[in-house]
């Protein structure tokens, strides 16, 4: 068991939430996207509200302007060679605002969270300007 492991948790509640949204989202038609935080008495990791987001600009207007979040993403789209592709990824939103020690705590949840999510990729951004572009870093485009 990785020291991460140990010092973060996630409740049998948030798992559940995470293996539903993964497996829920394969086939979605609209991009669907999760925030999750870590409650940094407990350090357990959790979704922050009960809501999914399918408007990246509604996702940008949620999120703290001076606190990181993990935010899990299957975004649909329509590869140049027209075949239709789901990818699922995490999205690491670490603003340049934040302290050092919470920017600490979410590094090195990083992987654990990736790992329990089982997300393929992990896209760091440092500002909500960054989701109107997403589409392009998700072809590989930006």
């Amino acid at each position: 068991m990785s020291s991460e492991a140990r010092l973060y948790t996630f409740s049998t509640e948030t798992k559940d939430k995470l293996r539903k949204f993964r497996l829920g989202t394969s086939r979605a038609k609209d991009p669907q996207a999760v925030i999750y935080q870590i409650n940094k008495k407990t350090l357990e990791i959790s979704q922050a509200d009960d809501d999914v987001y399918s408007n990246m600009q509604e996702l940008g207007d949620e999120l703290p302007e001076h606190a990181p979040r993990f935010i899990l993403l299957s975004y649909p789209l329509t590869l140049s060679s027209g075949r239709l592709s789901v990818p699922y990824v995490m999205i690491y939103y670490l603003p340049v605002t934040c302290n050092n020690e919470v920017r600490m705590l979410y590094a090195s949840a990083k992987e654990l969270m990736r790992n329990t999510a089982e997300v393929g990729k992990i896209i760091e951004i440092d500002s909500t300007e960054d989701l109107e572009d997403i589409e392009g870093k998700l072809k590989g485009e930006a």
